[in-house]
């Protein structure tokens, strides 16, 4: 992927105007309650159900599955007895493939609830805030990795109930963490990011014998010996604003801030010298009216393309692997003017979900072209 990319010249920027490579329209619109709806994720963790996904607001967690036609069918629901206000979900598992549901909020507790049963499995209590955004180990699914407002980021095993590693301290975020992501390939990698304008790359990899340990635990959780990891490999100072989400892409980092961009850019980290390093800012793609935070992009299985929302109801989708960036869509309906929190992007790219402020999820799919 990176010969596409020409390194250390300026970077490149997206041209806002669509391509119509690939059309979208409407096929359904659900209004899932009055409650702002924070995150809707689809569930890439087993093949078996990638058209099932899930979303949270207020103190519920809907799961639904996308069929044919348009049609969205409501699958499960959970309502949290406490006055929770869930901001984040992701799909995970047990290590026997039972499917997991972890969703995170106000209460700063993660609800891991049990797919088949409808019931939870665990409640983690750990963090000292709200948690903002939860995120599943692709390779190892099981693991799942929590950013929160207390400034930290925890790894969690939903199997097990432990929290293995605390990212804090001396070097960590100093304002609210509002974003993480696991390393697609290199499982000992996280990218964190939050209110204090930076991006952090951590390390696990001195620490994975507690990550192995953390399976076969049997003790209680609360005897494990979590280790604090203070220390990043890597700072990048690349937006001047809160930096509301980052996704790995390969080796290169996705980030984007509230300046109405997502900026594409590889950390050069020098593994002698730790936390240092150098950053080649390679492309931008920019987003009109994306100037509130917590807005977040979706990108479909391969990282083929990303979606995202804006303030205004739009959703701008672009491809991702090529140089000039291309838009491929953008996506507008009358009806839609509400703020897009996050959007999902089916496994193959061609559904896009939004969740939003008034509640509502819209789905939009692929028109074929002759």
């Amino acid at each position: 992927m990176s010969g596409k990319f020409t390194i250390g010249s300026e970077p490149v920027m997206g041209l806002p105007t669509p391509s119509k490579k690939r059309d979208y329209r409407v096929t359904n619109r659900l209004q899932e309650g009055k409650r702002p709806l924070y995150a809707v994720v689809f569930n890439f963790i087993d093949s078996r159900h990638f058209n099932v996904f899930a979303t949270v607001g207020g103190n519920r967690v809907t799961v639904y599955q996308c069929l044919e036609g348009g049609v969205i069918a409501v699958l499960q629901s959970y309502v949290d007895e406490d006055d929770e206000s869930f901001y984040t979900v992701t799909w995970a598992c047990s290590i026997d493939g039972m499917p997991f549901v972890v969703a995170g909020g106000l209460n700063g507790i993660l609800r891991v609830i049990d797919a088949g049963s409808e019931k939870i499995h665990k409640s983690f209590v750990g963090h000292g805030d709200s948690i903002n955004e939860i995120r599943t180990q692709p390779l190892k699914p099981s693991l799942v990795v929590s950013a929160s407002k207390d400034e930290s980021v925890r790894i969690w095993n939903v199997h097990t109930g432990i929290c293995i590693l605390i990212f804090s301290g001396a070097g960590g975020h100093r304002n609210e963490v509002l974003s993480v992501d696991f390393h697609p390939s290199d499982i000992y990698r996280i990218a964190s990011c939050g209110m204090d304008n930076t991006v952090k790359i951590w390390s696990m990899k001195e620490f994975w014998t507690y990550v192995e340990k953390s399976f076969t635990w049997t003790d209680l959780p609360s005897k494990f010996p979590t280790k604090y990891v203070q220390f990043p490999v890597f700072t990048a100072s690349i937006h001047s604003n809160y930096v509301d989400c980052n996704r790995w892409l390969g080796d290169f980092i996705l980030s984007k801030s509230v300046d109405n961009e997502i900026v594409l850019w590889e950390p050069k980290v020098k593994d002698q010298s730790p936390g240092e390093g150098s950053v080649d800012i390679l492309q931008k793609y920019p987003v009109p009216d994306c100037d509130i935070w917590f807005i977040k992009f979706s990108c479909d299985f391969h990282y083929n393309a990303a979606a995202i929302g804006n303030r205004e109801g739009k959703i701008f989708v672009w491809e991702l692997q090529s140089s000039p960036p291309v838009l491929i869509a953008r996506l507008t309906h009358a009806q839609s003017k509400s703020p897009i929190r996050q959007t999902a992007m089916s496994f193959d790219g061609s559904t896009i979900l939004s969740c939003c402020e008034d509640g509502t999820i819209w789905r939009w799919d692929a028109v074929a072209t002759s």
